[in-house]
């Protein structure tokens, strides 16, 4: 019995000491973000390096992404040079009917393929409950992952957005629309100069909706109302618009996706497509990825999302897709573009809001239909 009592002291007395030696070496203010973390259900990884030990022994991983395959191809070429000892398939989702497959799986708990999926925008609060729930936000906060902090939600804390779309106010024609005749505000929209069919709108008004963080819902209903009496020619997509900009079917676009904008005038050669930021400039995330709670590979998840949200994989959204990087990245090109402007930012609350604004916005339209596809 003395000699059970003495192994027990013993014990004890080793675990104090593992306890003592990892308080020692972990930084108080890392220990504190774990406890509060794993207090609130979260999974905290004090550790980088531990990260990068892990996903090594997983040594896959399987991404289902909403990049294009140019871009998926340079970037999992780049992930796997600084980490080579993770075997990488990466799958671009084609389209609303895939993201719908992938939901409609998780939820009966039939998706075992991926690790880490992109979310579709307009179904994003449905994710949540099939998400593995790691504390990447927190982990960010404390320089264990090299994410910016503001590129993941806040509230769920395990969802991180690598790129974003600004909003150009004003795309037009510059051989039917002269510069200083072009809209330098939204209000100018309104004017009885454009009205009849001179203003493409979409049919999926994001852009409209994405003011309401500025302007707040009413406004933005009310400036929906008065923009539809204007006549406008409906529209489902920026590629279209941008053809009959530059075709000179009609003179202005309300909205566009800079990168849609800045993609169209890179093929532009006799340079008749132009644009004007105006000022709030609406802001949202984009390309949501979270790591699905089936995951066997987390760690070489994370190390997937910390390097889409480096500077080299910024430089890729940049190049490829291009002009996609989220403005909280290093040297994001739409970041720039946009600096010392009055922003509409989509934070994570009114993104998670989008989808409503953007149905209250079709109905103060008139329930449109598209009359260019």
């Amino acid at each position: 019995m003395k000699w059970q009592q003495s192994g027990l002291i013993a014990l004890y007395c080793v675990v104090a000491i593992l306890q003592s030696a990892w308080a020692a070496t972990i930084n108080p203010s890392l220990a504190k973000a774990k406890n509060d973390a794993e207090s609130k259900g979260y999974i905290f990884i004090a550790s980088h390096d531990e990260i990068v030990a892990q996903a090594r022994k997983e040594a896959k991983l399987r991404v289902l992404s909403g990049l294009t395959t140019e871009s998926l191809k340079a970037m999992v070429s780049a992930f796997r040079q600084k980490y080579p000892f993770v075997e990488i398939s990466a799958h671009e989702a084609t389209g609303s009917d895939e993201h719908q497959r992938i939901l409609l799986e998780l939820k009966a708990g039939l998706n075992k393929e991926w690790d880490v999926i992109s979310m579709a925008n307009d179904l994003y609060n449905e994710y949540q409950p099939y998400q593995k729930k790691l504390d990447i936000l927190g982990m960010s906060e404390n320089s264990v992952l090299q994410i910016h902090p503001k590129m993941i939600d806040p509230k769920n804390r395990n969802v991180a957005s690598v790129t974003s779309i600004v909003q150009i106010g004003v795309t037009y024609n510059n051989k039917l629309v002269r510069p200083d005749k072009a809209p330098g505000t939204w209000e100018d929209y309104l004017k009885p100069e454009f009205k009849g069919k001179k203003i493409m709108a979409d049919i999926r008004p994001t852009e409209i909706a994405a003011l309401v963080p500025a302007w707040g819902l009413e406004k933005t209903l009310d400036y929906a109302r008065n923009l539809a009496a204007q006549d406008l020619v409906w529209v489902r997509g920026g590629s279209r618009a941008m053809a009959a900009l530059l075709a000179g079917e009609y003179p202005l676009g309300i909205g566009n996706n800079y990168r849609s904008v800045r993609r169209s005038q890179l093929k532009d050669r006799t340079g008749t497509l132009a644009y004007k930021i105006l000022e709030p400039v609406p802001v949202r995330p984009s390309e949501s990825l979270g790591i699905i709670a089936t995951s066997a590979r987390p760690h070489a998840s994370l190390l997937w999302l910390e390097f889409q949200a480096s500077a080299e994989g910024q430089k890729i959204m940049d190049q490829f897709e291009p002009f996609a990087a989220s403005i909280y990245g290093p040297g994001s090109i739409q970041g720039e573009e946009i600096r010392g402007k009055t922003l509409s930012l989509v934070d994570w609350d009114h993104y998670a809001k989008l989808s409503d604004y953007q149905d209250k916005v079709v109905a103060a339209y008139g329930f449109p239909k598209a009359e260019l596809k």
